[in-house]
């Protein structure tokens, strides 16, 4: 079974205002190991970017024991799961040093032509990954469940949100939330998250986001002319 390893030292621009790793940048690391481990098993951009072909997240998930900090040294690993017809399934443990697991997370992944913007056929590319179960996996993710909505708020993608697939990177969907909502500023700290990207914001594009809460759980709705993304952010309230 491989199991992508990796020790990494968080800096403060890993970090919020409360020195704890910042939402974004807890799923810019699980994507960017998900990059490497997929180049490490033979199916790098040779057999996706530069065919027309992108890797697209649709939905994830992530637990939180507790969120690492600044200047600690932590221990990211991830592997694969059994590819499901066109979806990859993909799995995630951060702990500490001495094995202490805090974040354990999973993802499905998806392949996409980059012209028609359709889901493909892996196989059709010669794009395949074995995957196996270690025991340390989560549930696979889902829709979040969706509370009243009673806030909203205009947003417009900005360039810099924007990734080389064309669309606002899904890690800058967290900013997005949590420059809404008041949780985080407040140094709530997080032990879940939800997430399903429903369609592509590219770069300039208007949409809503309408938000609400209870007893510190958030649901967020993004929509244009259609929706864009669902989340449900769960804070500890005392």
């Amino acid at each position: 079974m491989s199991v992508y390893r990796e020790e990494l030292l968080l800096r403060s621009k890993d970090v919020d205002l409360h020195r704890r790793l910042r939402t974004s940048r807890l799923f810019e690391l699980l994507q960017e190991a998900s990059i490497r481990h997929t180049e490490q098993l033979g199916m790098g951009r040779d057999k996706t970017l530069d065919k027309g072909i992108l890797w697209v997240v649709g939905l994830q998930r992530a637990e939180i024991a507790r969120m690492p900090v600044y200047d600690e040294q932590i221990v990211l690993k991830s592997w694969p799961g059994r590819t499901m017809h066109f979806f990859f399934p993909r799995y995630y443990q951060i702990e500490t040093l001495a094995g202490e697991p805090l974040v354990r997370a999973s993802a499905m992944w998806m392949l996409v032509d980059s012209a028609t913007r359709k889901i493909v056929n892996p196989e059709s590319y010669g794009v395949v990954i074995e995957g196996e179960m270690t025991g340390e996996e989560i549930s696979l993710p889902s829709a979040p469940p969706r509370l009243e909505l009673r806030e909203s708020v205009p947003f417009r993608v900005p360039y810099s949100y924007v990734d080389l697939n064309g669309h606002m990177n899904n890690t800058r969907f967290f900013d997005l939330a949590e420059d809404c909502i008041p949780a985080s500023l407040e140094g709530r700290p997080l032990r879940l998250i939800q997430t399903e990207y429903l369609s592509e914001a590219v770069c300039g594009a208007q949409m809503q986001v309408r938000w609400g809460q209870k007893d510190g759980v958030y649901f967020l709705l993004g929509e244009a002319e259609k929706p864009v993304f669902r989340m449900r952010l769960d804070y500890v309230t005392d």
